[in-house]
């Protein structure tokens, strides 16, 4: 692929999504594109880039992007978080008056495992939470990911992928060789369209938001305006929950680390006043 190419495909991919793709990366535009080059009849990715210059290219733009973004996920996905939030969850219902909802927001759910994963944490928290109801929403950028996630069917790889045997005999139903989600618990969950590049107010405040893994693939000002844009959506008491390897240091001074939490934030608290 000339150099030409791939600068514009690259380009138009981080302007749409914020991925961020750099000349080593080539290698997933031979392998994740090739589906798209057989589908157009192109020949080559050089032809790919000459056809995304045109201006009804759009619906190609897009397939192109969700092709290069990463949409790996499982059950309960390193643990640390969902230990933190089995404690949270409990504390931000007693802060609520009764009968209000906690909002969970699982930004880049990709094929759902998280989403689902934090509805059974709070089925199996029952009373613990007060009689406050949960609304799970899940959002990403791939339309293909989020069609599996509303279905909520996984292989037996995907299922044994973190899920404790007793919640999948719990919460799941096998169907036709794979694993599917209970009417209950998908009940709990909804799927929704989301470019985290986008503006996104009008989801409203969340108790919790996880968008994790999802920040390393960005540029340090794109990291910053989707960390304000996340902070601003987050309740006042609320916890964000990033990635292991990402971090808010040097990006925003909204948001601080939990302590002793690794991955959790909380919104910086006012320092006060002396006298």
């Amino acid at each position: 692929m000339s150099p030409d190419g791939f600068a514009f495909i690259a380009g138009l991919v981080k302007s749409r999504s914020g991925l961020v793709l750099t000349p080593d990366k080539q290698y997933m535009l031979d392998t994740r594109l090739g589906p798209i080059l057989k589908k157009e009849g192109l020949a080559s990715l050089d032809a790919l880039a000459l056809k995304l210059r045109e201006p009804r290219a759009v619906a190609l733009a897009e397939a192109v992007t969700e092709a290069l973004t990463t949409n790996e996920s499982s059950f309960f996905r390193d643990g640390k978080p969902f230990e933190h939030l089995k404690r949270v969850l409990p504390q931000l219902a007693a802060a609520r008056p009764p009968g209000s909802t906690l909002r969970v927001w699982s930004a880049a759910c990709s094929t759902g495992q998280e989403a689902y994963s934090i509805a059974m944490l709070a089925q199996e928290l029952g009373a613990e939470l007060a009689g406050r109801k949960l609304e799970i929403y899940g959002t990403d950028i791939s339309h293909e990911v989020l069609a599996r996630a509303r279905e909520g069917y996984y292989t037996q790889f995907e299922v044994q992928r973190g899920l404790p045997a007793r919640l999948m005999v719990k919460y799941f139903q096998q169907e036709a060789g794979r694993w599917r989600v209970n009417p209950a618990l998908r009940a709990m969950a909804r799927f929704e369209h989301l470019n985290l590049l986008a503006e996104f107010r009008h989801l409203g405040r969340f108790d919790v938001i996880f968008c994790r893994n999802v920040l390393i693939y960005f540029d340090s000002p794109t990291k910053t305006r989707v960390l304000h844009a996340l902070a601003d959506r987050l309740a006042p008491d609320g916890v964000l929950y990033l990635g292991g390897a990402e971090t808010v240091l040097g990006l925003t001074d909204q948001l601080v680390a939990l302590p002793a939490e690794r991955g959790a934030y909380e919104h910086r608290r006012p320092v006060a006043k002396a006298g």
